[in-house]
């Protein structure tokens, strides 16, 4: 028997109005700091990649600026790569290892991509160590027109203005045991439902496109990561955060109809990690190599189909 349990914020049953999504924002707090942690280590690489800013959250826009990194040997007939990380601003290693990635890594692979990385979304969301925007938004299912999270809506107008077509995408997340003892119970909440406990996979998966599944792309993946960190396994019913698993360690999703951030183009190649920091078998640095082997494992699998 799954656990049942009750939000503290909310009436059982009744969608949250305005006065519960204050009540909401209004408990969250700044546990760490996005210009220390972050903007300092990009601004570090503007001598060897192009620092742009696309814009900056209303909620806070000197405290909140948004800024993409590019290769400077940009060429519109190379394949052009999208790197995203933060979209959900508290899974730490999406951030952390897509700069990690921009200054060990990225090197090796400018000669063939033109690498386009936004490596914190959700700023706000990485300071408060929060899933949601401060109204309660999940940005990560706001990826459509006249989205009503602005950091989608700036991340897809930044992505549309690039010169040149996605190859491929590559969304860094993770799933934590919070996702079990916060999010999804907040979530029930804010949409007046019942929350039913569910099992946190013990360790890194990935989620694919449904529409194009990419099947080698995943496994390559895999594969790389494999060599950093421990893969999920299929519960009981062979599945991962309920979703069918349909290779070792690779679920995937409709992403269109989810509204999730690798369906903001028409990439051919898409995937989203989900690193799993709260294992006893796993340091902070093994979450953030895994999502630097994610990315490696994807690029040197392109590479290879030259």
């Amino acid at each position: 028997m799954k656990n049942r349990c009750h939000y503290p914020i909310g009436t059982p049953g009744q969608k949250w109005t305005e006065k519960e999504v204050t009540e909401w924002r209004n408990q969250t707090q700044i546990q760490r700091s996005y210009q220390q942690d972050v903007v300092s280590k990009i601004q570090q690489l503007e001598h060897h990649w192009i620092v742009e800013s696309y814009g900056a959250l209303s909620y806070d826009t000197e405290r909140y600026p948004l800024y993409v990194l590019k290769n400077s040997a940009w060429h519109p007939d190379k394949p052009t790569v999208l790197i995203t990380g933060g979209v959900h601003g508290y899974e730490t290693s999406g951030v952390q290892g897509a700069l990690l990635f921009a200054a060990q890594h990225a090197a090796d692979y400018q000669a063939d991509f033109n690498l386009v990385i936004a490596p914190c979304v959700s700023p706000w969301g990485y300071e408060t160590i929060n899933r949601w925007n401060p109204n309660a938004v999940d940005p990560n299912r706001s990826f459509y027109q006249d989205s009503v999270s602005e950091e989608a809506a700036l991340v897809m107008d930044m992505v549309a203005k690039l010169d040149g077509d996605i190859l491929v995408h590559i969304d860094l997340h993770e799933t934590t045991d919070t996702d079990e003892s916060e999010f999804r119970p907040a979530l029930a909440a804010r949409e007046g439902l019942e929350y039913i406990e569910d099992n946190v996979p013990d360790g890194f998966y990935l989620v694919g496109n449904t529409e194009k599944p990419a099947a080698q792309f995943q496994s390559a993946i895999i594969a790389a990561v494999e060599k950093v960190t421990h893969i999920a396994p299929a519960d009981t019913q062979g599945k991962i955060i309920g979703a069918e698993v349909v290779q070792k360690g690779v679920i995937n999703y409709p992403l269109k109809r989810l509204h999730l951030c690798t369906s903001m183009t028409e990439c051919e190649y898409s995937t989203t990690t989900e690193v799993y920091p709260d294992s006893p078998n796993v340091s902070t640095q093994q979450c953030n190599l895994a999502q630097v082997a994610a990315i490696t494992g994807a690029l040197d699998y392109l590479k290879s189909q030259d």
